[in-house]
């Protein structure tokens, strides 16, 4: 009886494997706890038996978000774990109940490659279950997830009339629209418009409609912290329920914006000018923030504002920044001027004193008729020398509506002129395509324009005016840097679509020559800070990214039709790689099975284990 004990010793000691017969097919396999060969257990017991395999999801087609659970729409990328996170908790029978011993345990997840537009997803699914006592199968299988389109609760107030809840109605008295250009590039810039549902523009002012009053409050505080301004609300009852005492409101806000303006010329009272550090009472505005900044232009003395001392006394400037109150000079020459003191009696900054310089400059439209010449300090001196053309308010030819400030100029006690900006690029030589040659662009809001029942000759005016407004604002920027910090600039090349050779050449040389201006190495440079010019647009300012053009002419475009390889997207299964998320190709996506062979191991996912990456 112990021969065939020691024989079986012999063999287990010689390195050979016991084999025993499957119980079901009788094909010798190695031992398990059930002794049953993969292909009978697979077949006698699916451990995949009450999972779906099939799913659907619903996205939205104007914001493409994904429909969650309960009305919350969740933004995700393709192939991204939060994407996987969603189409697994959309895979009916994956979580069972601990209790009952039929639960599976998820072991692997991983996308397959579908075509881009078959609105399909497929996602492989590896999975473990112990169907005996002590026998672990593990099974791979394939969900397919159906994408439906459905519009979220957003996109349908969109396209509703009078959905919304709360409007806020931005207005400015003036005559222009720099304001809102400016507001709109800053808006841009700290993403303020998002959750509006649609902005409406008016000759004197924009329109935001928003579903609920706190994204309202939000944006008009966001408001307070750019621009001076003051507001004013008011409700209107749309409903009320009187069982519930639910009643149902729509809020108006009405934002009014100080009608002061960047470079525009004001004539202070005298208190006022005594209360901001002895000012001069003739300024200009610097620029406008939350604060109005002033300052003097024959000192450099500066002095601010707040919106709540001026709405306590409201100022009109004696001069508005516009394009047909500004006269063209010719800088003849420049002489650097040290102000120890300012009018106030204090000593002047380091920076002022190095920027006032005495410049003397003359009409461009009298040159060869005249020799009328003016000689005035200017705090934008610096930026001058001699060639150079400015623009500046000719107080000869200018009669104030003010009576103190109108005295005060047949006086005499006023400069003659004052200057506001240098010019650069085309504008400064004159050029008609200069706008179209400038080597950066903005940003603009998506809005729609308010009915009007102006003429057809009025409302070609007025198109007319908002051009202007337009390039006057992109002068405005280009000649200051600090503004230029609050917005993004973006990179334009201008192509030349003339079919002309040499019109095209010509072109591009000015192209070269404006990046040269704007971005190139100064090698040049000079000891003096005088002769440094710091409010140029530079290249290093620009973004890239911003496609403006309707895209190449028929012309341009390649040869062969297709796409180039810049204009591709991102790559199969990069983003995937990114999250850590196995990912099926192209290739390997044809050759799959829908469900894999059941086989049999020792463990629960030992291999799995140690990875961070949680589904659930």
């Amino acid at each position: 009886m112990e021969e065939p004990h020691a024989a079986s010793d012999a063999s287990l000691a010689g390195g050979q494997m016991v084999q025993v017969l499957c119980c079901m097919c009788g094909i010798p396999i190695a031992p398990n706890p059930s002794n049953t060969c993969a292909t009978c257990l697979a077949s006698s017991s699916d451990i995949t038996r009450g999972i779906s395999t099939q799913a659907m999801l619903h996205q939205c087609r104007g914001c493409q978000r994904w429909h969650k659970e309960a009305g919350k729409w969740i933004a995700c990328e393709l192939e991204s774990r939060e994407l996987m996170a969603l189409c697994l908790s959309n895979v009916s029978g994956l979580k069972g109940p601990k209790a009952s011993g039929q639960r599976v345990r998820l072991i692997d997840a991983s996308w397959i490659w579908t075509e881009p537009h078959s609105m399909r997803l497929k996602v492989r699914l590896t999975v473990q279950k112990e169907v005996q006592q002590g026998t672990i199968l593990q099974q791979a299988f394939t969900v397919v997830f159906v994408v439906r389109n459905q519009q979220c609760l957003e996109c349908q107030a969109e396209f509703r009339q009078g959905s919304w809840k709360s409007l806020v109605q931005v207005r400015q008295r003036v005559s222009h629209k720099r304001t809102f250009l400016y507001l709109e590039q800053l808006i841009l810039k700290h993403g303020a418009h998002r959750g509006c549902l649609s902005i409406e523009t008016f000759g004197d002012g924009m329109d935001f409609y928003f579903p609920d009053k706190g994204k309202a409050a939000r944006f008009i505080s966001f408001l307070e912290s750019v621009v001076p301004m003051k507001v004013k609300t008011s409700k209107k009852l749309i409903g009320t329920d009187i069982r519930s005492n639910i009643s149902n409101f729509k809020y108006t806000n009405l934002v009014e914006i100080c009608p002061l303006c960047k470079d525009d010329l004001v004539f202070l009272p005298t208190r006022t000018a005594r209360n901001l550090g002895n000012i001069s009472r003739l300024v200009l505005v610097k620029n406008v923030s939350n604060l109005i900044h002033f300052i003097d232009p024959t000192s450099g003395q500066t002095a601010s504002m707040s919106a709540e001392v001026f709405w306590r006394n409201p100022i009109r400037p004696v001069i508005t920044a516009a394009r047909s109150r500004m006269a063209r000079y010719v800088v003849l020459g420049k002489e650097a001027v040290v102000v120890e003191r300012n009018a106030s009696k204090r000593a002047v900054n380091r920076r002022q004193r190095n920027r006032l310089a005495t410049i003397t400059v003359a009409r461009e439209s009298d040159l060869g008729v005249n020799d009328n010449q003016v000689e005035e300090r200017s705090h934008v001196g610096y930026l001058m020398k001699s060639g150079d053309i400015c623009v500046g308010y000719d107080l000869n030819e200018t009669q104030f509506v003010d009576d103190q400030a109108e005295e005060q100029r047949a006086a005499g006690k006023m400069p003659d002129a004052i200057m506001i900006r240098k010019l650069y690029g085309g504008v400064a030589t004159g050029e008609v395509n200069a706008a179209r040659m400038r080597i950066w662009r903005l940003q603009r809001l998506d809005v729609e324009v308010a009915e009007s029942m102006k003429s057809a000759r009025a409302a070609k005016n007025e198109a007319e005016a908002d051009d202007m407004d337009e390039e006057d604002f992109m002068r405005e920027v280009e000649a200051d840097k600090e503004m230029r910090t609050q917005m993004n600039l973006y990179k334009h090349q201008p192509i030349a679509r003339n079919s002309n050779v040499a019109g095209g050449a010509e072109d591009a040389d000015m192209v070269d020559r404006n990046s040269n201006e704007g971005g190139g190495d100064d090698s040049n440079d000079d000891d003096d800070d005088d002769d440094d010019d710091d409010q140029e647009v530079k290249l290093n300012e620009l973004l890239d990214g911003l496609v403006l053009d309707a895209g190449p002419d028929s012309e341009d475009a390649p040869a062969s039709g297709g796409v180039d390889d810049d204009d591709m997207g991102p790559e199969e299964g990069e983003k995937a790689a990114k999250d850590g998320i196995a990912y099926v190709g192209r290739d390997d996506a044809r050759n799959l099975k829908d469900k894999g062979t059941a086989v049999t191991t020792t463990a629960f996912g030992k291999e799995y284990a140690a990875k961070d990456f949680k589904f659930f």
